[in-house]
């Protein structure tokens, strides 16, 4: 099986740090795929002139914004410049009790019992997102949150799962944010000086691949399949094969 290094599908942008091609990885039965047709990254907020000419280039039509309502209020949205379709699709889940976390518990337990949590929650939005992935209407489409971290995270993992990439490159990509930490770190402290950043949680920053694995593993013990756990969440499936359709190359 070949997989495309992590360099070949991250692309450099001055003010973001954690913005990737979901294509370049491999299925299991060899088809790869497809490139720069779907992009996961950090807040799109951020962006800037120093950007634009490299984001254009890539041609992206639709913005698909997992933020919450409030978290597009304080930052604000995808610049205007970039001329494309902003589909807000805030996915609904309690907020995460930050008191919970143990050092016994660990970083990857904890992170998938809130994935988990959040697939449950914001499963209705969930299978609607995956659902615009499916759609050919809305073009190479970005998905984000604030870090590209956990919202995003799990969007891309259940992507990928449907087109059949194996278990261990979907949690391989996922746990290439960890790289981006020191980036977001710095940004936090910039964007809310007025807060105590001193300790902050290891799991703000970790995405250890267990926590995904973990998290598959999960949904497949209560649902049988990622396919029908977002079936029974709403989504059709001839939309299944439309995903496959649009993100796989022969």
């Amino acid at each position: 099986m070949t997989i495309t290094p992590a360099a070949e599908r991250s692309i450099a942008f001055a003010a973001l740090f954690n913005f990737r091609d979901l294509g370049g990885l491999t299925t299991k039965d060899g088809r790869p795929v497809r490139r720069r047709t779907v992009f996961r990254s950090d807040t799109l907020s951020r962006l800037g002139a120093e950007d634009r000419v490299a984001f254009t280039a890539l041609g992206i039509r639709t913005v698909i914004d997992l933020r919450r309502p409030a978290e597009v209020a304080s930052m604000g949205r995808v610049p205007e410049w970039t001329q494309v379709v902003w589909r807000h699709n805030h996915l609904d889940h309690p907020l995460w009790d930050h008191s919970t976390y143990t050092a016994e518990i660990g970083v990857a337990r904890w992170l998938s019992e809130r994935y988990l949590e959040l697939a449950h929650h914001g499963r209705t939005d969930i299978a609607r997102v995956i659902g615009m992935l499916a759609d050919d209407r809305n073009g190479p489409t970005v998905v984000h949150c604030v870090a590209g971290k956990d919202r995003t995270g799990l969007i891309a993992a259940l992507a990928l799962d449907l087109l059949g990439v194996p278990e261990d490159q979907i949690a391989a990509d996922y746990a290439l944010t960890e790289r981006s930490a020191p980036a977001f770190s710095n940004w936090v402290r910039t964007a809310f000086p007025n807060e105590d950043h001193t300790n902050p949680p290891p799991f703000y920053t970790h995405t250890p691949a267990e926590a995904m694995m973990i998290t598959l593993h999960g949904l497949r013990a209560r649902h049988g399949s990622v396919a029908e756990y977002l079936v029974a969440a709403g989504l059709h499936r001839e939309r299944l094969d439309r995903l496959r359709t649009r993100l796989l190359d022969a």
